[in-house]
């Protein structure tokens, strides 16, 4: 596997894309409480695609994956049909088998949810935690430590 450095954002923040569809709300065109973790989802793939460590990767070299442990969702503002959105990633913590972020998304018109995440490696064989693997824990450290050396400057 090859590492690209560059691939770590200056301020450690990833952030990610995305336009609200028909299919994402509900009747009234407000997105639906439980699109907002599809979001999520697909913002941390995207980080570690980025960071040069993809989930795939993972399971295929390692037989592990991410699994979400813990998840709170503080819901702000309700994000429309048709609005243009960004999931902002943050790694907090780094440990040997657990990864704590936050995830901010975001409109146009301000925050709309704000995501604290707890990640665990775990073992597709028998579903056991397992420790993350080194390159994916130095990326996600890397990632953590130039957040907070953006703070400090």
């Amino acid at each position: 596997m090859t590492i690209n450095l560059a691939s770590i954002p200056p301020d450690g923040r990833h952030r990610y894309a995305i336009r609200v569809y028909y299919e994402d709300t509900d009747a009234g065109g407000v997105v639906y409480h439980a699109t907002y973790l599809r979001y999520a989802e697909r913002a941390r793939t995207e980080a570690l695609r980025d960071l040069g460590v993809p989930h795939a990767d993972l399971v295929e070299r390692f037989g592990m994956m991410f699994m979400v442990r813990h998840l709170e969702v503080d819901y702000q503002r309700g994000a429309r049909l048709d609005d243009a959105l960004t999931v902002e990633t943050e790694v907090l913590e780094v440990g040997g088998a657990t990864a704590r972020l936050r995830q901010t998304i975001r409109s146009q018109d301000g925050i709309c949810a704000v995501l604290a995440v707890r990640l665990a490696c775990v073992r597709l064989e028998g579903n056991k935690p397992g420790r993350i693997p080194l390159a994916w824990r130095q990326r996600l450290t890397e990632m953590r430590n130039s957040r907070a050396a953006d703070r400090e400057a």
